[in-house]
């Protein structure tokens, strides 16, 4: 048969093909009586059928075994069809066609999630393009490797390109358990692959136990965790959150005397989402001793930005009215003990940042959100976040609650510090800087309906500029009245004759984000606008192409729905 050297690669395979023997010297020598053309052709014939087998010419070796069983639905055949599509056009040298066309490559994320929600499996015919479009993207991995399920993982095996999948799959939900077979694997077989299998495989069951019985999860991850490396160890740690409960503390205990620096740090910030455990009570002991709610009259003066003015403030007598005033006063810690440490307090600050203040926020931030309205008084949240605080320590404190509302996921506190979407500071020059105050991840944590009409009226008061980051948090797609106050601001936009790539970024979410439904309202958008005076050159036309593409793209995802959908 025909054979190549060593140097003959596709590249060179092609290249040969394109000018012609008579031009370029063939990469291949033709067997006896085969003249070069047809040598070239066979070895690019041959070359051809391990790409698409997706397997590396190696030395000859015994063959792999039989390729696991996959049991999920095959896809329907019009999704099987847009599934080559849109792998063919993310492969493509360069994106084509008219502006106005959707980008395809954008549109895979959300078709595999979609895939992943219905059950389905990859056809094996395009896994290998899976695996390749998922080697050159890290954001489609999670979704490529639940989709191509245990059979992703045997071809990975095979074709080193594909390393990144036998690595790790931490955060992504298992479809199945990796296992050879259709069959249910029993504890034994468990147990074996969790001693005997690759991180991926271990990850992935370890997930799978902790959802079914969280504790059998631990036990599984307990009976090996002193012979773990510390990176693997972290990244099992790590994987204890979805399915978090009281019956992990002791474990987390434990591993906050763990001889690497980041496990500790992630145990302590586990415990301290469990209001309940003792790392909690520790912090919130340490907490109380640094802020407090003090209480005093002042006369004829009042409390401002932390610093009391009148008698209090000056020693001078007046006769102004007698009021009572109430403040939070802060002292943060004067040391970093070590059993502070321990609790996973890190002793050295940021660079720019103060030793005291670094290590109360640390403290407050641990501490459960419901000790504050006890220590003061039963206030709520939002009457606490409204009390003054003395000597500039407000920035501090209030970043520190912020964190905490995020991590114990506290609707009430997020509400608190969020504020009113009219009034929301978030340039690092309103009266709150976006230094210490996030919206974005404090709207992480309100229910989806509440997040999107908050961002909504966020935008209806302040525009799109600084919205960006408020809707990558919204939930997909986006709920109404967002989806209609994101249209109306690039509808202000296109009539003030603004520059329209100023707005491309949003341009892009609502192609991906917007309900698939709203096409057909945005038609009438479609249309080429008379260009007002002062507005941008050719600006009318780009919009025109912005929301002909916008409609386009919506249209098409709700065809890639509707391909979805079992029969």
């Amino acid at each position: 048969m025909t054979t190549t050297t060593p140097a003959a690669s596709w590249d060179d395979l092609v290249a040969a093909a394109l000018l012609g023997t008579e031009r370029r010297t063939s990469p291949v020598a033709p067997r006896p009586g085969q003249d070069v053309p047809s040598a070239l052709l066979d070895a690019a014939a041959l070359s051809t059928v391990r790409r698409r087998a997706g397997l590396r010419p190696a030395p000859a070796r015994p063959g792999p075994g039989r390729a696991p069983e996959d049991p999920r639905p095959a896809l329907p055949t019009a999704a099987r069809s847009r599934l080559a599509m849109l792998l063919a056009d993310r492969s493509a040298p360069g994106r084509g066609g008219p502006r106005s066309a959707p980008d395809l490559a954008e549109l895979l994320p959300q078709w595999l999630a979609l895939a992943n929600h219905h059950g389905y499996r990859v056809p094996d015919a395009l896994l290998p393009a899976l695996l390749d479009a998922a080697r050159a993207r890290t954001d489609l991995r999670p979704e490529a490797l639940t989709l191509g399920g245990p059979r992703a993982l045997w071809l990975a095996r095979l074709n080193p390109d594909w390393k990144f999948a036998l690595r790790g799959t931490a955060g992504r939900a298992p479809t199945a358990l990796p296992e050879a077979s259709g069959a249910a694997p029993g504890p034994e077989d468990e147990q074996r692959l969790w001693e005997e299998g690759l991180f991926a495989e271990r990850v992935s069951l370890l997930a799978a136990a902790r959802h079914r019985d969280p504790a059998a999860g631990l036990a599984l991850l307990s009976g090996t965790w002193s012979t773990e490396r510390a990176e693997d160890r972290l990244m099992f740690l790590d994987s204890l959150r979805d399915d978090l409960s009281p019956s992990d503390e002791p474990f987390l205990e434990q591993a906050l005397s763990d001889r690497s620096r980041n496990v500790r740090a992630t145990a302590a910030e586990l415990l301290s989402a469990l209001p309940g455990s003792a790392l909690a009570a520790r912090m919130a002991e340490r907490s109380r001793g640094c802020v407090s709610l003090t209480s005093d009259e002042v006369i004829g003066g009042e409390l401002t930005g932390g610093e009391l003015t009148g008698e209090l403030a000056t020693g001078e007598p007046t006769t102004d009215k007698v009021t009572a005033a109430e403040w939070i006063t802060v002292r943060p810690p004067d040391e970093c003990d070590s059993g502070m440490q321990r609790d996973g307090i890190v002793p050295k600050p940021p660079s720019g940042r103060g030793e005291r203040s670094w290590w109360l926020g640390q403290l407050v931030e641990a501490t459960p959100l419901d000790r504050w309205s006890a220590w003061f008084g039963g206030r709520g949240a939002a009457e606490i976040v409204a009390l003054p605080v003395a000597d500039g320590w407000q920035a501090d404190l209030h970043a520190a609650w912020c964190r905490a509302a995020v991590r114990q996921r506290s609707a009430e506190w997020s509400r608190a510090l969020l504020g009113t979407p009219a009034v929301a500071p978030v340039t690092a020059g309103e009266a709150a800087p976006a230094a210490w105050r996030d919206p974005a991840k404090l709207l992480s944590a309100l229910p989806a309906q509440e997040r999107a009409e908050w961002v909504a009226e966020f935008i209806a008061s302040h525009g799109l500029s600084d919205a960006f980051r408020l809707l990558g948090v919204c939930t997909v797609p986006w709920a109404e009245p967002l989806g209609r106050a994101v249209v109306d601001a690039l509808d202000i936009a296109r009539d003030a004759g603004s520059y329209p790539w100023s707005f491309s970024g949003v341009m892009g979410l609502a192609e991906r984000c917007l309900d698939p439904t709203q096409a057909d309202r945005l038609e009438v958008l479609t249309a080429i606008p008379d260009e007002s005076e002062g507005a941008a050159p050719g600006a009318g036309g780009y919009w025109a192409e912005a929301f002909q593409r916008l409609v386009g793209t919506l249209r098409l995802r709700a065809a890639m729905q509707a391909e979805l959908e079992p029969g």
